[in-house]
């Protein structure tokens, strides 16, 4: 066999060129990330004096204009149709009603005992009381619900977490809208969240995003029923009237912003396309203070980290532009309900074609730094680039460690990908929910003090070599054959 001296050595030289400028973006990364810079950063947006970064707060709009002016500083451009870098985000906060019941043949459901108002106004409505399964488009094909109270059950057969109840019941309440049904009552089963932490939650003020129809929403409720013992109440096919009174429903609209930024990209043939850099920056606010233990939720983990890594990815690309433009979004809410992603998704700065991944960053914290737990890893084609970015920090990206929570649509990437654009939630190790991760998750404990500052430097690394490399793939990232957000995928990029 003759040997090619000349190939193997150009082979060789094109393996060494290609390691060498691999090594060089891991240098020039290092080099333009520094860990003083990521603790000024964490130690502002975690301070006592922002007040844990309640939604509505002033202290909220200061971390903002940190994160606009910081965008500024480094030369990021703000985006056409915004208001400099912020795009106003219409929320509003909802006062849970005085009084509500639920009335059908011999019961009276009463709110808080057995009752609660997802959404709708105060109001008065008696109507004969249709049972239609799960309410799906399929359920309701079959009847007639024009003027008629809807009882469904909850979720749909393949949910069983009651975290993605909130996503089907938005959808059915549209559905029965739209076929002309007066309310929605869902019966609900769950025992990962016990009903009484459901009153405590929803049962107080909530947020809200303002839509123009939203005079037109009509009542959701949700009527427990944990043993399924109310089911067969609903299923009879007696006809019988049923009353719902809800009074003393009070709104009140709360300014918000996302703050957003770009940056252009180099090749004239992919500059078109972004990678979504997402983070919130919203946190939990102040608990109920005893004169003597901490009332500061400070959130330095959530999501100070996730900041801190938009920003100093803005600090390094500004310096070292990719082929694709990046879009550095800010979004505010997330505690809420994940409204001001919500908002972006449904009220973008730019056409949602052009946007080919989303590169979201939250976390409940970490209990192995060694590693960097990212949500959705497996879901997209982009697994392997975001796999080989971690390694030269000493890192290993994992996937999700915990599906049962389901995690993949608890944070602001499920707003992105809920549009069929290819997202991942990249976040500090996490390999369970346990006592390490709740001694800090939403707790006043969650400050810079208790943070490992030369973990978080190399998790912000390499966040942004993940993202280069996102951002330089000859074909953009695509959802894996099979996901559940792959037709939407299709639609949007016309696939």
């Amino acid at each position: 066999m003759k040997i090619d001296i000349k190939k193997i050595a150009a082979l060789f030289l094109l393996k060494v060129c290609f390691v060498s400028v691999s090594l060089a973006q891991v240098e020039e990364i290092k080099n333009t990330i520094q860990l003083n810079e990521i603790e000024a950063h964490l130690r502002f947006l975690a301070s006592d004096e922002l007040r844990g970064r309640d939604t509505g707060s002033p202290e909220l709009d200061i971390a903002a204009l940190y994160i606009a002016e910081v965008f500024r500083s480094y030369g990021l451009q703000p985006v056409q149709g915004a208001e400099g870098f912020y795009q106003p985000v219409q929320l509003i906060a909802e006062k849970p009603p005085a009084a509500a019941t639920f009335a059908y043949q011999d019961n009276v459901f009463t709110l808080g005992e057995d009752l609660l108002i997802i959404s709708g106004d105060s109001t008065e409505i008696q109507a004969p009381v249709l049972y239609a399964n799960y309410a799906l488009p399929e359920d309701l094909a079959k009847l007639d619900i024009k003027g008629k109270i809807v009882v469904a059950k909850a979720g749909t057969p393949e949910q069983s977490n009651p975290q993605s109840f909130f996503f089907s019941s938005h959808d059915k309440q549209v559905n029965v809208a739209e076929k002309g049904g007066l309310a929605l009552v869902e019966l609900y089963q769950s025992e990962q969240i016990p009903w009484s932490i459901l009153v405590q939650y929803l049962n107080a003020e909530q947020l809200t995003l303002y839509e123009e129809k939203k005079e037109q929403e009509i009542p959701l409720l949700w009527l427990n029923d944990p043993q399924e013992e109310r089911l067969s109440t609903f299923q009879d096919k007696k006809k019988g009237e049923g009353m719902i009174n809800i009074a003393g429903k009070e709104s009140t609209p709360i300014p918000a912003k996302n703050v957003a930024a770009f940056i252009e990209g180099t090749d004239p043939n992919l500059k078109d396309q972004y990678i979504i850099l997402s983070a919130h920056y919203d946190h939990v606010g102040v608990g109920k203070s005893d004169g003597v233990q901490d009332s500061i939720y400070n959130g330095a983990r959530d999501n100070g980290i996730g900041i801190t890594a938009l920003l100093t990815a803005a600090d390094y690309f500004s310096k070292n532009p990719p082929q694709r433009s990046l879009l550095f979004l800010a979004v505010t809410a997330e505690e809420k309900g994940m409204l001001g992603s919500s908002w972006y998704a449904n009220h973008p700065l730019l056409p949602l074609d052009q946007m080919v991944f989303n590169m979201n960053t939250d976390g409940a914290g970490y209990n192995d730094t060694t590693k960097v737990t990212v949500i959705g890893l497996e879901r997209t084609t982009a697994e392997k680039e975001i796999q080989a970015a971690t390694e030269p920090f000493g890192l290993t990206a994992i996937t999700d460690p915990a599906p049962e929570q389901n995690l993949y649509d608890r944070s602001d990437n499920v707003s992105f990908a809920a549009k069929g654009i290819p997202a991942v939630d990249f976040a500090p190790g996490l390999t369970a929910f346990d006592q390490e991760i709740m001694k800090h998750y939403h707790q006043v404990t969650d400050e810079i003090e208790t943070i490992n500052l030369n973990y978080v430097e190399k998790f912000v690394e390499a966040f942004t070599l993940a993202t280069e490399k996102i951002a330089n793939m000859p074909e953009h990232p695509f959802w894996k054959q099979g996901d559940k957000y792959e037709s939407a995928g299709k639609d949007l990029y016309g696939k």
